[in-house]
């Protein structure tokens, strides 16, 4: 069996129906087993360290800020390295732009690398990973209760084209106010929690 580390990140960790769908996905566990899953808000040296290898790119800086700036669900996969690989699939590309129609960043990813989830690419991999996290978080003792929330909205088609329109400077002050706008629906985030989701979404477009 491989062992894969999984990730909420902030965009699915807190838009609750994206939550919800992502989270019957995964808990569907029909060739994998999700061995943990919890509650935990990395520090900047883990994250840094699990992404060094793209250190000398422009977006590091906004990449430890996203991982860092509020509590993620993280947890440990168990699956043959077929099945982690058909999960990877169904998942998606790391970029939004570039995701396969249907899949599940296509579907929920807003731009860029606000694409959802991490979830190791191979069992070596994985296995790299969970020793990097290991000595934070005790990666065993199963999932928390996550509230099915299927009456939040999800803005998804509209943020990624408010996304679009910043990205490429149009609008960009009216864009950026109705994403906002939008999140504030799609989360029970307030005060600084919900400044700090907006600020690492509305960060990823240059």
């Amino acid at each position: 069996m491989a062992q894969a580390l999984l990730i909420f990140k902030p965009d699915a960790a807190y838009r609750l129906r994206v939550r919800s769908a992502l989270w019957s996905w995964v808990a569907a566990q029909r060739d994998w087993k999700l061995a943990s899953l919890q509650w935990f808000q990395p520090p900047a040296e883990l994250i840094e360290r699990h992404y060094d290898f793209l250190r000398e790119r422009p977006f590091f800086p906004w990449l430890v800020d996203f991982m860092t700036a509020l509590p993620l669900l993280v947890g440990r996969l168990e699956a043959e390295p077929s099945a982690l690989e058909a999960m990877r699939y169904e998942l998606g590309e790391t970029r939004i732009q570039q995701s396969r129609p249907g899949s599940l960043r296509e579907r929920y990813g807003i731009y860029a690398g606000v694409n959802c989830l991490h979830l190791s690419d191979a069992a070596d991999t994985g296995d790299r990973e969970l020793r990097l996290w290991a000595p934070y978080l005790k990666l065993d003792g199963g999932p928390p209760a996550l509230e099915e929330s299927p009456q939040a909205p999800d803005h998804t088609f509209h943020l990624r084209s408010l996304a679009a329109q910043v990205a490429s400077g149009i609008h960009q002050d009216a864009a950026a106010l109705e994403i906002r706008r939008l999140l504030r629906e799609e989360t029970d985030l307030a005060g600084r929690q919900f400044e700090a989701l907006c600020r690492v979404i509305l960060g990823a477009l240059p």
